[in-house]
């Protein structure tokens, strides 16, 4: 599970430099900025989770638990999930419902599953 978390995290990061990049250049004259907004936070939120997915397949090379796992499991698909969302509707207006939500819940899942890992952790 390491290697997929670490595999995702570098195209979470790569992802969110490129995009980042063409936000700035590209997007930034074409969309207003309630879209720009959106991909401000999906990005910055992309970033962040790049790196939280980083320090959980480390955590999980030291066989700390389940609660760990489940926190790497809810970052990755909350990531997907709502990052994929907010991006497709700031860059192409496509609305997936409540797919954006479900994706940030996961996400806060995600810090509440390492919260509780933090708490039953064995010295």
């Amino acid at each position: 599970m390491e290697r997929l978390l670490i595999g995702f995290a570098a195209l979470a990061g790569g992802s969110a430099v490129a995009l980042g990049a063409a936000r700035a250049h590209v997007f930034a004259p074409q969309l207003g900025p309630a879209e720009l907004a959106m991909l401000d936070s999906a990005l910055a939120i992309l970033a962040m989770h790049a790196l939280a997915l980083l320090a959980i397949a480390a955590l999980l090379a030291r066989r700390v638990g389940a609660a760990v796992r489940l926190a790497g499991l809810a970052f990755l698909a909350g990531t997907v999930l709502f990052c994929g969302a907010v991006l497709l509707r700031a860059l192409a207006g496509v609305s997936l419902g409540p797919v954006a939500p479900l994706g940030g819940s996961l996400l806060i899942g995600g810090w509440l599953a390492l919260f509780a890992a933090a708490l039953t952790r064995r010295a």
